[in-house]
Protein backbone atom coordinates (compact mmCIF):
# COMPACT_ATOMS: atom_id res chain seq x y z
CA UNK A 1 0.00 0.00 0.00
CA UNK A 2 1.21 3.40 -0.82
CA UNK A 3 2.09 5.60 2.08
CA UNK A 4 0.70 8.88 2.46
CA UNK A 5 1.73 11.95 4.60
CA UNK A 6 -1.36 13.58 6.83
CA UNK A 7 -1.33 16.86 8.39
CA UNK A 8 -3.42 16.55 11.61
CA UNK A 9 -4.42 18.56 14.35
CA UNK A 10 -4.85 17.65 17.71
CA UNK A 11 -5.65 19.62 20.54
CA UNK A 12 -4.36 22.75 19.06
CA UNK A 13 -1.04 20.96 17.50
CA UNK A 14 -0.59 19.97 14.06
CA UNK A 15 1.04 16.75 13.24
CA UNK A 16 2.56 14.98 10.08
CA UNK A 17 2.01 11.15 10.53
CA UNK A 18 2.83 9.03 7.70
CA UNK A 19 0.33 6.01 6.97
CA UNK A 20 -0.88 3.49 4.59
CA UNK A 21 -4.13 4.68 5.98
CA UNK A 22 -6.69 6.95 4.12
CA UNK A 23 -6.63 10.42 4.97
CA UNK A 24 -10.55 10.32 5.70
CA UNK A 25 -9.97 7.63 8.10
CA UNK A 26 -7.17 9.43 9.20
CA UNK A 27 -8.93 12.63 9.83
CA UNK A 28 -11.90 10.51 11.90
CA UNK A 29 -9.25 9.14 14.33
CA UNK A 30 -7.57 12.66 14.62
CA UNK A 31 -11.21 14.22 15.25
CA UNK A 32 -12.57 11.50 17.95
CA UNK A 33 -9.26 12.24 19.29
CA UNK A 34 -8.97 15.79 19.80
CA UNK A 35 -12.40 15.84 20.94
CA UNK A 36 -11.27 13.88 23.43
CA UNK A 37 -8.28 15.42 24.88
CA UNK A 38 -10.56 18.51 24.66
CA UNK A 39 -12.70 17.31 27.00
CA UNK A 40 -10.40 16.15 29.30
CA UNK A 41 -8.43 19.66 28.67
CA UNK A 42 -11.84 21.53 29.97
CA UNK A 43 -12.95 19.95 32.59
CA UNK A 44 -9.48 19.40 34.63
CA UNK A 45 -6.19 20.94 35.31
CA UNK A 46 -4.11 18.76 33.71
CA UNK A 47 -1.16 19.72 30.39
CA UNK A 48 -1.56 18.40 27.43
CA UNK A 49 0.51 15.80 27.89
CA UNK A 50 -1.38 14.60 30.98
CA UNK A 51 -4.86 14.95 28.46
CA UNK A 52 -2.77 12.44 25.57
CA UNK A 53 -1.65 9.81 28.70
CA UNK A 54 -5.62 9.70 29.82
CA UNK A 55 -7.03 9.48 26.30
CA UNK A 56 -4.16 6.68 25.00
CA UNK A 57 -5.06 4.78 28.45
CA UNK A 58 -8.76 4.75 27.39
CA UNK A 59 -8.04 3.64 24.02
CA UNK A 60 -5.31 1.09 25.71
CA UNK A 61 -8.40 -0.29 27.63
CA UNK A 62 -10.68 -0.49 25.46
CA UNK A 63 -8.51 -2.68 23.05
CA UNK A 64 -7.75 -4.96 25.58
CA UNK A 65 -11.36 -6.04 26.22
CA UNK A 66 -12.05 -6.06 22.90
CA UNK A 67 -8.98 -8.33 22.62
CA UNK A 68 -10.50 -10.14 24.71
CA UNK A 69 -13.40 -10.38 23.61
CA UNK A 70 -12.00 -11.90 19.88
CA UNK A 71 -10.39 -14.58 21.88
CA UNK A 72 -13.69 -15.55 23.73
CA UNK A 73 -15.73 -15.69 19.86
CA UNK A 74 -13.15 -17.00 18.22
CA UNK A 75 -12.75 -20.02 21.26
CA UNK A 76 -16.94 -20.20 20.64
CA UNK A 77 -15.98 -20.40 17.50
CA UNK A 78 -14.48 -23.87 17.12
CA UNK A 79 -16.22 -24.82 19.90
CA UNK A 80 -19.40 -24.48 17.20
CA UNK A 81 -17.37 -25.68 14.56
CA UNK A 82 -16.58 -28.86 16.60
CA UNK A 83 -19.56 -29.73 17.28
CA UNK A 84 -21.15 -28.65 13.49
CA UNK A 85 -18.27 -32.08 12.71
CA UNK A 86 -19.34 -33.83 15.41
CA UNK A 87 -23.28 -33.70 14.09
CA UNK A 88 -22.18 -34.21 10.50
CA UNK A 89 -20.21 -37.28 11.48
CA UNK A 90 -23.01 -38.93 13.09
CA UNK A 91 -25.45 -37.85 10.30
CA UNK A 92 -23.34 -39.62 8.00
CA UNK A 93 -23.19 -42.19 10.40
CA UNK A 94 -27.03 -42.71 11.03
CA UNK A 95 -27.26 -42.51 6.99
CA UNK A 96 -25.48 -45.14 6.39
CA UNK A 97 -27.32 -47.09 9.13
CA UNK A 98 -30.68 -46.58 7.61
CA UNK A 99 -28.81 -47.64 4.29
CA UNK A 100 -28.23 -50.69 5.92
CA UNK A 101 -31.43 -51.60 7.19
CA UNK A 102 -33.03 -50.43 4.26
CA UNK A 103 -30.80 -53.57 2.04
CA UNK A 104 -32.01 -55.86 4.87
CA UNK A 105 -35.63 -55.22 4.36
CA UNK A 106 -35.46 -55.00 0.90
CA UNK A 107 -33.95 -58.18 1.02
CA UNK A 108 -36.23 -59.87 3.29
CA UNK A 109 -39.24 -58.58 1.03
CA UNK A 110 -37.38 -59.93 -1.50
CA UNK A 111 -37.04 -63.34 0.21
CA UNK A 112 -41.21 -63.53 1.53
CA UNK A 113 -42.34 -62.76 -1.84
CA UNK A 114 -39.90 -65.77 -3.05
CA UNK A 115 -41.81 -68.13 -0.28
CA UNK A 116 -45.03 -66.57 -0.48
Amino acid sequence: MEKTTHRLKIAGEEYRIVSTESTEYMSELAHEIDLKMNDILRGNRVSTTQAAVLVALEYANEAKKHGGDSDNLRMQLKAYLEDAAQAKSERDFYKREVERLKAIGNAENKQGSLWG
